[in-house]
């Protein structure tokens, strides 16, 4: 292992190098390192790279899973909840079934339970994929929000089916009653072992004498014991990473301390920066490995039927898109929607044009067994993984480049009827000096009578609402001011639940103003 270092700090040079010229062209950063890994791995004389399915389920899926989970808004989540459950689920499931009746019919070899299990590895889009092409355009908030809530839950549900489906193989049967069973544990379970075990970090994170070293390592810890825990009771790993990612995130200002939130804020991003470039490399590395194992289908035919089944994949979301607008219109007549505007034509097919697949598709057709139980050959394997890895290249390279193209040339109307960023955030800004004004006359009008510091702040919210510059104040000044900063960001917190159009990037900004001005008290 050790005579191979060289080569992965040298891949780790050119993922970083790689990603800079991505940022620089303007182009998805998951394409260019798909694609750099192909190239290099048929450089002669480089080691062939193995990709173990464990590697890729345990180290680099909870962490991701859990950065996602603590950067998209429980707010929007809820808000979408209907048509980002209808993606993640009933959209899976469709494109799962979709995949196992073609496969079935056009494939030579192929059963329906080979087929669902085909369909399982490939119906979850990638959401790192979709979130490096939108950085590069503006779409409405409703787009991103959808996007982002589908790509926590749409791993669970494909690995649900893709577990069921290689039961299925393995055993020759498939019991309804049994599956029903197991799917509900995996449902509950996941959910619930999840919760738990944010619940206890979320005791220790606060009870517990931590300083900022030990909470952001705890942090760390935290989503590899929920899969763990979670995949050893068999039930859903994804699920109790993703729930109990959502319990802390949303909780974060009750048991974390402000210095905590900042540096754990870093130190995350530079970690999944490194893992998400690391899998889609490795993801291109790994096609000799693929291609050597095919075994008597030709080349030509299996890249046909993986462009046969992307094409299914691709043609059955965009029809999903559209038929989720269509129920959502019939549905508005009995029960209560997020929109009950139809919102035309364009958005559906934008969001049906974002399945690009990932490193979920790729470990979970690398973990099929390479034999049954009973010693035999898991039938199809090989072109399993190889039908795989074309619907992943594909779809990043037509869907991913393509995209942002679309996006421009459509010109996407914006439906949300939110404030512009400056504005809001300007409104914000003066709101929460006012409040803080407020605050100050009513609990400590003796302390700013006689405190310079307190008069400075309130001069400066009452003229600019800006936060005050850094200098030296009284130990009492201190803990009045502090005291200001938490009702701030009670009250920032307060109306980001109670005001749903408001966009919760604002307030989050705010909120970390606010942390930067309490940490600015440690220097004083």
């Amino acid at each position: 292992m050790l005579e191979y270092f060289p080569f992965y700090l040298g891949l780790i040079v050119t993922i970083l190098l790689l990603i800079m010229l991505a940022n620089k062209i303007k182009v998805a950063y998951p394409v260019l390192l798909v694609l750099a890994g192909l190239a290099i791995s048929f450089i002669p004389g480089i080691p062939t790279v193995h990709i173990d399915p464990e590697l890729l389920f345990i180290i680099f899926l909870p962490p991701l899973l859990y950065e996602a989970s603590w950067a998209i808004s429980w707010k929007e989540l809820w808000k979408w909840r209907r048509i980002i459950g209808s993606f993640a689920f009933v959209v899976v499931f469709l494109s799962a079934l979709s995949v196992a009746f073609v496969a079935n019919h056009f494939i030579p070899g192929f059963s329906l339970a080979l087929g669902f299990l085909l369909g399982g590895i490939v119906s979850p889009p990638d959401a790192v994929s979709a979130g490096a092409i939108l950085r590069f355009v503006k779409v409405p908030k409703r787009m991103s929000s959808i996007l982002e809530g589908e790509s926590l839950l749409n791993d669970a549900s494909s690995l649900i089916i893709f577990r069921f489906a290689a039961i299925a193989v393995a055993t020759g049967q498939f019991i309804w009653t049994d599956a029903a069973l197991s799917f509900s544990w995996m449902l509950i379970g996941g959910v619930g072992i999840g919760l738990a075990i944010g619940m206890i970090f979320m005791k220790l994170h606060k009870y517990l004498p931590t300083d900022t070293n030990i909470d952001t390592a705890l942090s760390i810890i935290t989503p590899y014991l929920m899969y763990i825990a979670a995949e050893e009771a068999h039930t859903s790993g994804v699920l109790a990473v993703v729930s109990g990612g959502l319990l802390l995130s949303n909780k974060r200002h009750h048991f974390l301390s402000s210095g905590s939130r900042l540096r754990g804020v870093n130190v995350w991003e530079s970690l999944v920066f490194i893992l998400n470039g690391l899998v889609f490399t490795l993801i291109g590395l790994d096609l000799p490995e693929i291609t050597s194992s095919l075994g008597p289908v030709s080349i030509t035919s299996a890249i046909g039927y993986g462009l046969l089944i992307s094409a299914v994949l691709i043609v059955g979301r965009i029809l999903a898109a559209y038929g989720a607008v269509v129920v959502t219109l019939i549905a508005r007549n009995f029960i209560s929607v997020a929109d009950t505007r139809n919102p035309g034509i364009k958005v559906p097919f934008i969001l049906g044009w974002t399945g690009m697949r990932g490193v979920v598709s790729l470990a979970a057709a690398l973990s099929i067994p390479v034999q049954l139980t009973d010693g035999t050959a898991f039938p199809q394997r090989n072109l399993i993984l190889f039908i795989t890895f074309i619907v992943i290249l594909v779809t990043l390279l037509l869907q991913g480049l393509t995209l942002p193209y679309l996006i421009k040339k459509i010109g996407l109307p914006d439906v949300d009827n939110i404030l512009p960023e400056e504005e809001a955030d300007g409104l914000i800004r003066k709101q929460m000096a006012e409040h803080g004004l407020l605050h100050l006359r009513t609990n400590y009008a003796a302390q700013l009578s006689a405190q310079p510091f307190l008069q400075q702040v309130a001069s400066k919210w009452e003229n600019t609402g800006q936060l005050v510059d850094e200098t030296d104040m009284a130990r009492e000044s201190k803990a009045v001011y502090l005291d200001l900063l938490d009702h701030q960001r009670q009250w920032l917190l307060n109306k980001n639940k109670q005001e749903e159009s408001l966009d919760e990037d604002i307030i989050r900004k705010h909120l970390k103003y606010l942390d930067l001005e309490e940490e600015k008290l440690r220097f004083t």
